[in-house]
Protein backbone atom coordinates (compact mmCIF):
# COMPACT_ATOMS: atom_id res chain seq x y z
CA UNK A 1 0.00 0.00 0.00
CA UNK A 2 1.50 3.45 -1.11
CA UNK A 3 0.51 6.58 1.00
CA UNK A 4 0.37 9.78 -0.69
CA UNK A 5 -0.55 13.52 0.76
CA UNK A 6 -3.30 15.64 -1.10
CA UNK A 7 -4.45 19.45 -0.42
CA UNK A 8 -7.56 19.95 0.79
CA UNK A 9 -10.28 17.36 1.11
CA UNK A 10 -9.61 14.61 -2.20
CA UNK A 11 -10.32 11.25 -2.88
CA UNK A 12 -7.74 9.43 -4.74
CA UNK A 13 -9.24 6.15 -5.96
CA UNK A 14 -6.12 3.71 -7.35
CA UNK A 15 -7.48 1.12 -9.31
CA UNK A 16 -4.74 -1.92 -9.20
CA UNK A 17 -4.59 -4.29 -11.52
CA UNK A 18 -2.04 -6.76 -9.98
CA UNK A 19 -4.57 -8.01 -7.39
CA UNK A 20 -6.53 -10.52 -8.86
CA UNK A 21 -9.19 -9.62 -5.85
CA UNK A 22 -9.90 -6.22 -7.06
CA UNK A 23 -8.92 -4.19 -4.08
CA UNK A 24 -10.20 -0.67 -4.00
CA UNK A 25 -8.31 1.74 -1.58
CA UNK A 26 -9.68 5.28 -0.29
CA UNK A 27 -7.60 7.78 1.87
CA UNK A 28 -9.54 10.13 3.14
CA UNK A 29 -7.05 13.88 4.63
CA UNK A 30 -8.78 16.94 5.90
CA UNK A 31 -5.76 19.32 5.65
CA UNK A 32 -7.43 22.22 8.02
CA UNK A 33 -7.72 19.48 10.59
CA UNK A 34 -4.80 19.63 13.10
CA UNK A 35 -4.33 16.18 12.95
CA UNK A 36 -2.66 16.11 9.86
CA UNK A 37 0.38 13.87 10.81
CA UNK A 38 -2.39 11.17 13.06
CA UNK A 39 -3.86 11.27 9.39
CA UNK A 40 -5.73 7.59 8.80
CA UNK A 41 -6.52 5.61 6.01
CA UNK A 42 -8.77 3.15 5.79
CA UNK A 43 -9.06 0.19 3.93
CA UNK A 44 -12.00 -1.96 2.71
CA UNK A 45 -10.89 -5.10 0.75
CA UNK A 46 -13.74 -6.71 -1.14
CA UNK A 47 -13.35 -10.15 -1.84
CA UNK A 48 -15.06 -12.66 -4.33
CA UNK A 49 -18.03 -13.46 -2.11
CA UNK A 50 -18.71 -9.61 -1.51
CA UNK A 51 -17.47 -10.32 2.48
CA UNK A 52 -16.14 -7.48 4.03
CA UNK A 53 -13.35 -8.01 6.85
CA UNK A 54 -12.51 -5.54 9.63
CA UNK A 55 -9.45 -3.50 10.55
CA UNK A 56 -6.63 -5.16 12.14
CA UNK A 57 -5.82 -2.86 15.03
CA UNK A 58 -2.24 -2.90 15.98
CA UNK A 59 -3.02 -2.64 19.49
CA UNK A 60 -1.71 -5.53 21.69
CA UNK A 61 -4.70 -5.07 24.29
CA UNK A 62 -7.56 -4.90 21.33
CA UNK A 63 -5.59 -7.58 19.49
CA UNK A 64 -5.99 -9.89 22.56
CA UNK A 65 -9.88 -9.11 22.39
CA UNK A 66 -10.33 -9.75 18.72
CA UNK A 67 -8.74 -12.96 19.06
CA UNK A 68 -10.91 -14.30 22.25
CA UNK A 69 -13.86 -12.53 20.28
CA UNK A 70 -13.23 -14.83 17.31
CA UNK A 71 -12.66 -18.51 19.65
CA UNK A 72 -15.26 -17.86 22.29
CA UNK A 73 -18.74 -16.38 21.44
CA UNK A 74 -20.68 -14.14 23.28
CA UNK A 75 -21.97 -14.97 26.89
CA UNK A 76 -25.97 -14.52 25.48
CA UNK A 77 -25.15 -16.69 22.53
CA UNK A 78 -23.08 -19.28 24.80
CA UNK A 79 -25.66 -19.68 27.47
CA UNK A 80 -29.33 -19.66 26.08
CA UNK A 81 -29.59 -23.24 24.94
CA UNK A 82 -33.59 -24.30 24.86
CA UNK A 83 -36.92 -21.79 25.51
CA UNK A 84 -40.11 -22.19 25.22
CA UNK A 85 -43.34 -22.19 27.22
CA UNK A 86 -44.23 -25.11 30.08
CA UNK A 87 -46.80 -25.41 33.20
CA UNK A 88 -44.66 -24.74 36.14
CA UNK A 89 -45.69 -24.87 39.94
CA UNK A 90 -43.28 -23.98 42.67
CA UNK A 91 -44.01 -26.38 45.66
CA UNK A 92 -41.22 -25.61 48.06
CA UNK A 93 -38.98 -22.41 48.82
CA UNK A 94 -35.99 -23.21 50.87
CA UNK A 95 -37.53 -26.28 52.50
CA UNK A 96 -40.80 -24.69 53.23
CA UNK A 97 -43.92 -26.28 51.41
CA UNK A 98 -45.72 -24.39 49.65
CA UNK A 99 -49.39 -24.59 47.81
CA UNK A 100 -48.95 -26.29 44.20
CA UNK A 101 -50.00 -23.38 41.87
CA UNK A 102 -49.98 -23.81 38.06
CA UNK A 103 -49.39 -21.57 35.83
CA UNK A 104 -47.54 -20.59 31.98
CA UNK A 105 -44.00 -19.53 31.85
CA UNK A 106 -41.51 -19.13 29.26
CA UNK A 107 -38.75 -20.74 30.48
CA UNK A 108 -35.10 -20.24 29.25
CA UNK A 109 -32.30 -22.93 29.74
CA UNK A 110 -28.84 -21.86 30.06
CA UNK A 111 -25.95 -24.24 30.68
CA UNK A 112 -26.31 -23.20 34.26
CA UNK A 113 -29.93 -22.02 34.79
CA UNK A 114 -33.36 -21.55 34.53
CA UNK A 115 -35.36 -18.45 33.86
CA UNK A 116 -38.80 -18.31 34.00
CA UNK A 117 -40.41 -15.06 32.77
CA UNK A 118 -44.24 -14.36 32.32
CA UNK A 119 -44.13 -14.00 28.63
CA UNK A 120 -41.49 -14.52 25.99
CA UNK A 121 -37.79 -13.18 26.85
CA UNK A 122 -37.57 -10.50 24.16
CA UNK A 123 -41.31 -9.03 25.36
CA UNK A 124 -40.08 -9.72 28.67
CA UNK A 125 -36.85 -7.57 28.61
CA UNK A 126 -38.88 -4.62 27.13
CA UNK A 127 -41.16 -4.32 29.35
CA UNK A 128 -39.73 -5.11 32.31
CA UNK A 129 -39.03 -2.18 35.00
CA UNK A 130 -35.12 -1.56 35.91
CA UNK A 131 -34.19 -3.74 38.37
CA UNK A 132 -36.65 -6.12 37.79
CA UNK A 133 -35.10 -9.84 37.75
CA UNK A 134 -36.82 -12.95 36.27
CA UNK A 135 -36.85 -15.96 38.82
CA UNK A 136 -34.65 -18.30 38.15
CA UNK A 137 -33.41 -21.89 39.36
CA UNK A 138 -29.21 -22.35 39.46
CA UNK A 139 -28.91 -26.15 38.07
CA UNK A 140 -25.48 -26.55 39.76
CA UNK A 141 -25.70 -29.65 42.27
CA UNK A 142 -29.88 -29.92 41.19
CA UNK A 143 -31.53 -33.17 40.93
CA UNK A 144 -34.24 -34.20 38.24
CA UNK A 145 -36.57 -36.81 38.13
CA UNK A 146 -40.14 -37.78 36.98
CA UNK A 147 -42.98 -37.25 39.86
CA UNK A 148 -46.31 -38.30 38.42
CA UNK A 149 -47.29 -38.89 41.83
CA UNK A 150 -47.41 -35.19 42.73
CA UNK A 151 -49.95 -34.23 40.33
CA UNK A 152 -52.79 -35.31 38.59
CA UNK A 153 -51.75 -34.35 35.44
CA UNK A 154 -49.39 -36.40 33.14
CA UNK A 155 -45.62 -35.73 32.09
CA UNK A 156 -44.56 -33.82 35.03
CA UNK A 157 -40.97 -33.83 36.32
CA UNK A 158 -39.55 -32.62 39.29
CA UNK A 159 -36.57 -30.11 39.83
CA UNK A 160 -34.76 -29.93 43.35
CA UNK A 161 -32.13 -27.39 44.22
CA UNK A 162 -29.53 -27.48 46.59
CA UNK A 163 -30.93 -24.67 48.38
CA UNK A 164 -34.21 -26.28 49.05
CA UNK A 165 -36.52 -25.29 46.48
CA UNK A 166 -38.70 -27.62 44.08
CA UNK A 167 -40.28 -27.24 40.55
CA UNK A 168 -42.90 -29.08 39.30
CA UNK A 169 -42.36 -28.46 35.44
CA UNK A 170 -45.55 -29.89 32.60
CA UNK A 171 -46.64 -30.64 29.36
CA UNK A 172 -49.21 -32.43 27.67
CA UNK A 173 -47.54 -33.28 24.42
CA UNK A 174 -44.97 -35.93 25.05
CA UNK A 175 -42.58 -35.37 23.02
CA UNK A 176 -41.75 -31.55 24.01
CA UNK A 177 -41.72 -32.66 28.26
CA UNK A 178 -39.33 -35.34 27.06
CA UNK A 179 -37.17 -32.85 24.88
CA UNK A 180 -37.16 -30.58 28.22
CA UNK A 181 -36.25 -33.34 30.40
CA UNK A 182 -33.28 -34.24 29.20
CA UNK A 183 -31.87 -31.00 28.19
CA UNK A 184 -32.04 -29.94 31.73
CA UNK A 185 -30.92 -33.44 32.93
CA UNK A 186 -27.49 -32.83 30.35
CA UNK A 187 -26.98 -29.60 31.49
CA UNK A 188 -27.12 -30.58 35.09
CA UNK A 189 -24.84 -33.52 34.28
CA UNK A 190 -22.32 -31.34 32.53
CA UNK A 191 -22.03 -29.08 35.63
CA UNK A 192 -19.58 -30.01 38.64
CA UNK A 193 -21.02 -31.50 41.71
CA UNK A 194 -20.22 -28.76 43.97
CA UNK A 195 -22.13 -26.05 44.11
CA UNK A 196 -19.31 -23.68 45.47
CA UNK A 197 -17.39 -24.41 42.49
CA UNK A 198 -17.76 -21.95 39.74
CA UNK A 199 -19.51 -22.82 36.43
CA UNK A 200 -17.89 -23.11 33.28
CA UNK A 201 -20.26 -19.94 31.84
CA UNK A 202 -19.13 -17.97 34.87
CA UNK A 203 -15.35 -18.65 33.92
CA UNK A 204 -15.96 -17.73 30.15
CA UNK A 205 -17.37 -14.58 30.78
CA UNK A 206 -13.75 -13.44 32.72
CA UNK A 207 -12.12 -14.93 30.04
CA UNK A 208 -14.13 -12.30 27.75
CA UNK A 209 -12.84 -9.79 30.10
CA UNK A 210 -9.38 -10.50 30.56
CA UNK A 211 -6.94 -11.91 28.08
CA UNK A 212 -4.92 -13.48 30.94
CA UNK A 213 -3.85 -17.28 30.74
CA UNK A 214 -3.35 -17.43 34.08
CA UNK A 215 -7.43 -17.92 34.45
CA UNK A 216 -7.59 -20.64 31.83
CA UNK A 217 -5.38 -22.94 34.73
CA UNK A 218 -6.77 -21.27 37.46
CA UNK A 219 -10.02 -22.45 36.14
CA UNK A 220 -9.26 -26.60 35.31
CA UNK A 221 -7.40 -26.30 39.16
CA UNK A 222 -10.51 -25.33 40.46
CA UNK A 223 -12.71 -27.75 38.58
CA UNK A 224 -10.45 -30.40 39.89
CA UNK A 225 -10.67 -30.00 43.41
CA UNK A 226 -13.76 -30.66 45.31
CA UNK A 227 -14.31 -30.43 48.99
CA UNK A 228 -15.00 -34.07 50.26
CA UNK A 229 -17.46 -33.02 52.90
CA UNK A 230 -19.58 -30.87 50.39
CA UNK A 231 -19.96 -33.55 48.08
CA UNK A 232 -20.89 -36.26 51.00
CA UNK A 233 -24.00 -33.43 52.09
CA UNK A 234 -24.51 -32.77 48.37
CA UNK A 235 -25.17 -36.80 47.88
CA UNK A 236 -26.95 -37.19 51.09
CA UNK A 237 -29.60 -34.32 49.92
CA UNK A 238 -29.97 -36.52 46.13
CA UNK A 239 -30.31 -39.58 47.83
CA UNK A 240 -32.93 -38.29 50.63
CA UNK A 241 -35.06 -36.32 48.03
CA UNK A 242 -34.62 -39.38 45.69
CA UNK A 243 -35.79 -41.86 48.27
CA UNK A 244 -39.44 -39.87 49.33
CA UNK A 245 -41.08 -41.37 46.36
CA UNK A 246 -39.81 -44.98 46.75
CA UNK A 247 -40.56 -44.71 50.76
CA UNK A 248 -44.47 -43.81 50.23
CA UNK A 249 -44.86 -46.30 47.92
CA UNK A 250 -43.24 -48.49 50.60
CA UNK A 251 -46.04 -47.53 53.06
CA UNK A 252 -48.34 -47.41 50.62
CA UNK A 253 -47.99 -51.30 50.00
CA UNK A 254 -47.61 -51.99 53.59
CA UNK A 255 -50.69 -50.09 54.47
CA UNK A 256 -52.87 -51.74 51.62
CA UNK A 257 -52.00 -55.39 52.53
CA UNK A 258 -52.94 -54.76 56.65
CA UNK A 259 -56.37 -53.86 55.62
CA UNK A 260 -56.32 -56.65 53.26
CA UNK A 261 -55.51 -58.98 55.56
CA UNK A 262 -57.29 -57.38 58.87
CA UNK A 263 -60.29 -59.49 60.32
CA UNK A 264 -63.46 -58.69 59.80
CA UNK A 265 -65.97 -56.31 62.19
CA UNK A 266 -67.91 -59.87 62.80
CA UNK A 267 -64.60 -61.85 63.58
CA UNK A 268 -63.97 -59.14 66.16
CA UNK A 269 -66.96 -59.02 67.54
CA UNK A 270 -67.30 -63.21 68.01
CA UNK A 271 -64.19 -62.77 69.52
CA UNK A 272 -64.84 -60.38 72.45
CA UNK A 273 -62.35 -57.92 70.87
CA UNK A 274 -64.61 -55.37 69.66
CA UNK A 275 -68.19 -55.00 72.26
CA UNK A 276 -71.65 -54.74 70.42
CA UNK A 277 -71.96 -50.72 69.88
CA UNK A 278 -75.22 -49.25 70.22
CA UNK A 279 -75.38 -46.67 67.01
CA UNK A 280 -75.69 -49.00 63.86
CA UNK A 281 -77.15 -52.28 66.09
CA UNK A 282 -80.21 -53.87 65.69
CA UNK A 283 -82.62 -52.50 67.54
CA UNK A 284 -83.87 -55.66 69.14
CA UNK A 285 -79.77 -56.05 69.66
CA UNK A 286 -79.48 -53.42 71.48
CA UNK A 287 -82.75 -53.52 73.71
CA UNK A 288 -81.89 -57.42 74.48
CA UNK A 289 -78.70 -56.31 76.01
CA UNK A 290 -80.22 -53.69 77.87
CA UNK A 291 -82.90 -56.28 78.97
CA UNK A 292 -85.58 -53.56 77.70
CA UNK A 293 -88.02 -52.85 74.80
CA UNK A 294 -87.09 -49.25 75.08
CA UNK A 295 -83.40 -48.28 74.04
CA UNK A 296 -81.99 -46.49 77.29
CA UNK A 297 -80.21 -43.84 75.21
CA UNK A 298 -83.15 -42.99 73.15
CA UNK A 299 -84.73 -42.18 76.72
CA UNK A 300 -82.24 -40.05 78.16
CA UNK A 301 -81.89 -37.57 74.88
CA UNK A 302 -85.99 -37.47 75.40
CA UNK A 303 -85.79 -36.60 78.94
CA UNK A 304 -83.14 -33.99 78.33
CA UNK A 305 -85.02 -32.16 75.19
CA UNK A 306 -88.27 -32.45 77.31
CA UNK A 307 -86.16 -30.62 80.03
CA UNK A 308 -84.85 -27.92 78.62
CA UNK A 309 -85.62 -27.99 74.53
CA UNK A 310 -89.35 -27.68 74.08
CA UNK A 311 -89.41 -24.08 73.41
CA UNK A 312 -86.25 -23.95 71.34
CA UNK A 313 -86.45 -22.84 68.20
CA UNK A 314 -86.43 -24.86 65.49
CA UNK A 315 -85.54 -28.00 67.70
CA UNK A 316 -85.25 -31.39 65.27
CA UNK A 317 -85.40 -29.18 62.16
CA UNK A 318 -81.84 -27.10 63.02
CA UNK A 319 -78.27 -29.15 63.24
CA UNK A 320 -76.41 -29.64 65.97
CA UNK A 321 -71.87 -29.38 65.53
CA UNK A 322 -70.96 -32.32 64.12
CA UNK A 323 -68.01 -32.99 65.48
CA UNK A 324 -70.00 -32.39 69.11
CA UNK A 325 -72.68 -35.20 67.98
CA UNK A 326 -69.17 -37.51 66.97
CA UNK A 327 -68.00 -37.28 70.41
CA UNK A 328 -71.33 -37.83 71.92
CA UNK A 329 -71.66 -41.07 69.96
CA UNK A 330 -68.43 -42.39 70.41
CA UNK A 331 -68.83 -42.06 74.39
CA UNK A 332 -72.26 -44.16 73.78
CA UNK A 333 -70.58 -46.57 71.72
CA UNK A 334 -67.65 -46.79 74.57
CA UNK A 335 -70.44 -47.76 77.20
CA UNK A 336 -68.97 -44.79 79.18
CA UNK A 337 -71.08 -43.12 82.10
CA UNK A 338 -73.11 -40.19 80.35
CA UNK A 339 -75.01 -37.29 81.89
CA UNK A 340 -76.48 -35.00 79.15
CA UNK A 341 -76.61 -31.91 81.43
CA UNK A 342 -72.87 -31.84 81.69
CA UNK A 343 -72.18 -28.21 80.34
CA UNK A 344 -70.12 -29.68 76.98
CA UNK A 345 -73.74 -30.87 76.02
CA UNK A 346 -75.26 -27.80 76.95
CA UNK A 347 -76.88 -26.99 72.81
CA UNK A 348 -79.62 -29.09 72.64
CA UNK A 349 -79.64 -29.95 69.34
CA UNK A 350 -76.08 -31.88 69.76
CA UNK A 351 -78.67 -34.04 71.78
CA UNK A 352 -81.90 -34.22 68.57
CA UNK A 353 -79.02 -34.60 66.15
CA UNK A 354 -77.50 -37.15 68.28
CA UNK A 355 -80.85 -39.01 68.43
CA UNK A 356 -81.49 -38.42 64.89
CA UNK A 357 -78.31 -40.48 64.24
CA UNK A 358 -79.18 -43.08 66.36
CA UNK A 359 -82.64 -44.00 64.20
CA UNK A 360 -81.04 -42.99 60.99
CA UNK A 361 -78.40 -45.32 61.41
CA UNK A 362 -80.16 -48.54 62.51
CA UNK A 363 -79.70 -51.27 59.87
CA UNK A 364 -83.24 -51.95 59.43
CA UNK A 365 -85.58 -48.28 60.88
CA UNK A 366 -87.93 -48.01 63.02
CA UNK A 367 -91.15 -49.06 60.83
CA UNK A 368 -89.32 -53.03 59.59
CA UNK A 369 -88.71 -53.05 55.75
CA UNK A 370 -91.64 -55.92 55.67
CA UNK A 371 -94.39 -53.20 56.98
CA UNK A 372 -93.11 -50.35 54.71
CA UNK A 373 -95.50 -51.08 51.65
CA UNK A 374 -98.19 -51.80 54.52
CA UNK A 375 -98.50 -48.38 55.91
CA UNK A 376 -98.15 -46.62 52.10
CA UNK A 377 -100.71 -48.30 51.15
CA UNK A 378 -102.62 -47.59 54.59
CA UNK A 379 -101.66 -44.04 54.08
CA UNK A 380 -103.13 -44.12 50.29
CA UNK A 381 -106.76 -44.91 51.43
CA UNK A 382 -109.34 -42.04 50.54
CA UNK A 383 -111.31 -42.17 54.30
CA UNK A 384 -109.44 -40.78 57.07
CA UNK A 385 -110.81 -43.26 59.30
CA UNK A 386 -109.91 -46.00 57.64
CA UNK A 387 -106.80 -45.23 57.34
CA UNK A 388 -105.94 -45.03 61.24
CA UNK A 389 -107.53 -48.17 61.96
CA UNK A 390 -105.52 -49.71 59.34
CA UNK A 391 -102.48 -48.00 61.17
CA UNK A 392 -103.52 -48.62 64.23
CA UNK A 393 -103.90 -52.18 63.52
CA UNK A 394 -100.04 -52.08 62.00
CA UNK A 395 -98.39 -50.95 65.08
CA UNK A 396 -99.58 -53.76 67.25
CA UNK A 397 -98.16 -56.35 65.12
CA UNK A 398 -94.92 -54.71 65.01
CA UNK A 399 -92.13 -56.26 67.45
CA UNK A 400 -92.38 -55.04 71.10
CA UNK A 401 -88.88 -52.95 70.36
CA UNK A 402 -90.49 -51.04 67.63
CA UNK A 403 -93.77 -50.57 68.81
CA UNK A 404 -92.76 -49.57 72.46
CA UNK A 405 -89.91 -47.48 70.77
CA UNK A 406 -91.88 -46.04 68.72
CA UNK A 407 -94.39 -45.22 71.36
CA UNK A 408 -91.87 -43.58 73.53
CA UNK A 409 -91.03 -41.66 70.23
CA UNK A 410 -94.17 -40.05 68.75
CA UNK A 411 -95.73 -39.07 72.79
CA UNK A 412 -92.49 -36.87 72.81
CA UNK A 413 -92.89 -35.48 69.23
CA UNK A 414 -96.71 -34.50 70.14
CA UNK A 415 -95.12 -32.68 72.96
CA UNK A 416 -93.15 -30.91 70.34
CA UNK A 417 -95.94 -30.09 68.35
CA UNK A 418 -97.72 -28.37 71.63
CA UNK A 419 -95.31 -25.69 71.61
CA UNK A 420 -95.68 -25.31 68.10
CA UNK A 421 -96.16 -21.47 68.77
CA UNK A 422 -92.55 -21.21 70.31
CA UNK A 423 -90.49 -23.74 68.39
CA UNK A 424 -91.94 -23.22 65.41
CA UNK A 425 -92.10 -27.25 64.89
CA UNK A 426 -95.71 -28.38 62.91
CA UNK A 427 -96.57 -31.80 62.68
CA UNK A 428 -95.84 -31.27 58.92
CA UNK A 429 -92.20 -30.11 59.68
CA UNK A 430 -91.62 -32.47 62.04
CA UNK A 431 -93.06 -35.28 58.90
CA UNK A 432 -90.32 -33.85 57.27
CA UNK A 433 -88.06 -34.28 59.04
CA UNK A 434 -89.03 -37.91 60.76
CA UNK A 435 -90.03 -39.22 57.78
CA UNK A 436 -87.40 -40.20 55.62
CA UNK A 437 -85.42 -41.42 58.83
CA UNK A 438 -88.05 -43.73 60.51
CA UNK A 439 -89.49 -45.57 57.44
CA UNK A 440 -87.96 -46.01 53.97
CA UNK A 441 -88.14 -49.03 51.42
CA UNK A 442 -85.57 -51.94 51.71
CA UNK A 443 -84.64 -51.42 47.81
CA UNK A 444 -86.06 -47.88 46.30
CA UNK A 445 -87.38 -49.09 42.58
CA UNK A 446 -89.71 -46.99 42.52
CA UNK A 447 -90.15 -42.91 42.56
CA UNK A 448 -88.30 -41.97 46.21
CA UNK A 449 -90.65 -38.41 45.47
CA UNK A 450 -93.63 -39.83 45.56
CA UNK A 451 -92.38 -42.62 48.53
CA UNK A 452 -91.05 -39.40 50.74
CA UNK A 453 -94.36 -37.88 50.25
CA UNK A 454 -95.83 -40.81 51.50
CA UNK A 455 -93.71 -41.14 54.85
CA UNK A 456 -94.38 -37.33 55.38
CA UNK A 457 -97.91 -38.13 55.70
CA UNK A 458 -97.72 -41.58 57.80
CA UNK A 459 -95.75 -39.59 60.56
CA UNK A 460 -98.04 -36.35 60.25
CA UNK A 461 -101.27 -39.03 60.73
CA UNK A 462 -99.49 -40.43 63.54
CA UNK A 463 -98.37 -37.43 65.66
CA UNK A 464 -101.98 -35.96 65.03
CA UNK A 465 -104.08 -39.02 65.83
CA UNK A 466 -101.60 -40.45 68.34
CA UNK A 467 -104.29 -40.70 70.98
CA UNK A 468 -105.81 -43.09 68.78
CA UNK A 469 -103.51 -45.01 67.20
CA UNK A 470 -101.69 -45.61 70.64
CA UNK A 471 -104.45 -46.42 72.48
CA UNK A 472 -104.47 -50.25 72.84
CA UNK A 473 -100.83 -49.84 72.87
CA UNK A 474 -100.28 -48.59 76.77
CA UNK A 475 -98.17 -50.48 78.77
Amino acid sequence: MQKSTISDTSVETLNSTQQGTGAVQMRIKNANSHHDRLSQSKSMILTDVGKVTEPISRHRRNHSQHVLKDVIPPLEQLMVEKEGYLQKAKIADGGKKLRKNWSSSWIVLSSRKLEFYKESKQQALSNAKSGHKPESVDLCGAHIEWANEKSSRKNVFQITTVSGNEFLLQSDIDFIILDWFHAIKNAIDRLPRDPSCPSRNLELFKIQRSSSTELLSHYDSDVKEQKPEHRKSLMFRLHHSASDSSDKNRVKSRLKKFITRRPSLKTLQAKGLIKDQIFGSHLHTVCERENSTVPWFVKQCIEAVEKRGLDADGIYRVSGNLATIQKLRFIINQEEKLNLDDSQWEDIHVVTGALKMFFRELPEPLFPYSFFEPFVEAIKKPDNNARIETIKSLVQKLPPPNRDTMKVLFGHLTKIVAKASKNLMSTQSLGIVFGPTLLRAENETGNMAVHMVYQNQIVELMLSEYNKIFASAED
